[in-house]
Parts: structure tokens; C-alpha cells; sequence
């Protein structure tokens, strides 16, 4: 995934130490406050810090799945990869990632 690697190499480049954990934010976006409660629920079972709020501005909801992690590619790929099957039954879908990466 090209974004996955953007990310990445923006984390890296602004002094984030990818052999060390961080907090990686995925967001996950649903069609309802009952989809992102599905969606959290799910992805607390699986170990994420869940939340969900509604955008005015956007008129959308986004449940942020949270998760403390070694950000490499094929971990990162995973979570959303795993995010986006919890949200497909609730019509959701993973909608990107970030992270205040673990720099100075």
C-alpha cells in the first residue's frame, strides 16, 4: 500500500524511532453511531483503544482504533487489514492511519 509506506517514511523522517513502539491511530469510518459502537466493540476485543465521534462539519463517524505497536509495514498492513473486515459487515471501512510517532 503506497499511503502505508508515505506514512511511514514521514514518521521516520521526523525522528520517530520505527524499531520502538507508538501509538498508531487507525480510523475507521461508519455510516452510524450503531456501526462505530459494532466496530469498537469488536476492535476492543481485540486489544485497540476505541473511539467514536461524529464530524458536523463532514457529516460522517469515524471510530479511532488505537493501538501501542512496532509501526513496520507488514504490522501497520495488518491492523488495517483486520480493521476493514470488523467494519464490512456494519459498511464501514479502514480510512487511513497516523500517529504523533514517538520522537523527541
Amino acid at each position: 500500500m503506497p499511503e502505508t509506506t508515505a506514512v511511514l517514511e514521514h514518521l521516520a523522517a521526523n525522528g520517530s524511532d520505527m524499531s520502538q513502539p507508538m501509538f498508531i491511530d487507525f480510523h475507521v469510518a461508519v455510516p452510524s453511531e450503531a456501526a462505530g459502537v459494532a466496530v469498537g466493540e469488536a476492535a476492543l476485543a481485540l486489544g485497540y483503544e476505541v473511539e467514536c465521534a461524529y464530524d458536523e462539519d463532514e457529516d460522517e463517524w469515524t471510530c479511532t482504533c488505537s493501538k501501542s505497536m512496532v509501526a513496520t509495514h507488514a504490522a501497520v498492513t495488518a491492523c488495517e487489514l483486520e480493521l476493514d473486515a470488523l467494519a464490512e459487515p456494519h459498511e464501514g471501512f479502514i480510512d487511513g492511519f497516523g500517529s504523533f510517532g514517538n520522537g523527541d
